[in-house]
């Protein structure tokens, strides 16, 4: 494989990757002990429960039992093989298993050992377009977080990089058609995409980050009291404005879809 001149990241030209069929299956002979889908799914597994970091080729090859030199032709460095984990998961957004000739994810798993054990799988085509562009795009943001809290590790990678393989075009083509309606020119829909997909990832990574650093009920009752002090010394009107209406606390679930209104909403149609 070769690299991809001009990229800001390292990895390979998206031609190869994408358009060149996967070394997996030889035409004749046995077939290979693991495939380029057995590492991804691997290597999506190691990320998913013990985070991206985790993902290295070594620790890829040992899950797939093989050695690291063997994994390069499959993925040369780590950059291709995080393209091919974020267009896996996405297969999971546009209802798209495995590619024309890739094996399943059952023969990746459960024909030739991969180490990796089962890998659950939530695919789920995305919900049928109704032609309310607004009401659409608020449900691929709602759809796009509850991917990303399955696979936290989305939410650092997808911002960082220009994935283009195809379960991740397929979404996007799904994306394109929900905003039509908007009157939106293509290279408009494409920016409003972008937007909510940054949005999305930067609030599940909020999320994400609030839900490992939880304060203990005591520390967070003792920031409500001094919050409310400061307020009280009438140094801070807008704060103390703010802390009168804020209300009862709300779910994370709630926080999301308040957000998201106010993005889409904004919105202006073409």
């Amino acid at each position: 494989m070769t690299r991809a001149e001009g990229s800001g990241t390292a990895g390979v030209d998206p031609r190869e990757l994408w358009l060149t069929p996967a070394p997996d299956r030889p035409r004749r002979g046995r077939r290979p002990a693991f495939s380029r889908e057995a590492i991804t799914v691997a290597a999506v597994a190691l990320a998913d429960a013990e985070g991206i970091d985790a993902v290295t080729m070594r620790r890829v090859a040992a899950e797939v039992g093989a050695g690291v030199m063997s994994l390069y032709s499959y993925a040369p460095d780590k950059e291709t093989l995080l393209d091919l984990m974020i267009d896996h998961v996405n297969g999971e957004l546009s209802g798209a298993g495995p590619l024309d000739g890739e094996p399943s994810e059952a023969e990746t798993l459960d024909g030739e050992p991969s180490g990796a054990g089962t890998l659950p799988r939530e695919p789920s085509a995305p919900p049928p377009l109704t032609g309310d562009w607004r009401a659409d795009l608020k449900a691929i943001g709602h759809l796009q977080r509850d991917h990303m809290l399955r696979h936290p590790w989305l939410a650092t990678a997808v911002p960082a990089r220009r994935t283009l393989g195809p379960r991740t075009l397929a979404f996007l083509e799904h994306a394109l058609a929900a905003l039509r309606p908007s009157g939106l020119d293509g290279g408009a829909r494409l920016e409003v995409f972008a937007q909510l997909t940054a949005f999305v990832a930067g609030h599940v990574a909020h999320e994400v980050a609030q839900a490992e650093a939880a304060l203990s009920p005591d520390r967070a009752e003792a920031e409500v009291l001094y919050l409310t002090a400061v307020a009280a010394d009438g140094r801070h009107p807008e704060l103390a404005e703010a802390l009168a209406s804020a209300g009862r606390p709300v779910t994370p679930d709630a926080t999301f879809a308040r957000f998201l209104n106010r993005l889409v909403d904004g919105l202006d149609a073409g």
